[in-house]
């Protein structure tokens, strides 16, 4: 069993507003040095046998259909060490 991790995140043209928000927070909360916050999202997909190109394919696949609006999300797959 491999586990392949699936990063989402806007494209950088596309305004993140919870991400805005969530870096205008931080001094408030005491944190310093910090200009700018991106929000994204991650997904663990759990494959039976191994993590061969076919299965990243598969992977790949899924991201595009289900788990990323490509039109305004990027996406990166790789394997959980």
């Amino acid at each position: 069993m491999a586990r392949v991790i699936v990063d989402v995140m806007l494209k950088p043209e596309i305004l993140d507003p919870q991400g805005q928000a969530i870096a205008r927070a931080l001094p408030r909360l005491g944190f310093s040095g910090v200009s700018a916050v991106r929000q994204g999202k991650r997904f663990e997909v759990e494959i039976e046998g191994a993590a061969d190109e076919a299965a990243l394919a598969e992977v790949r696949k899924m991201a595009e259909t289900l788990l990323a609006n490509t039109v305004i999300e990027d996406y990166a797959v790789r394997v959980e060490d």
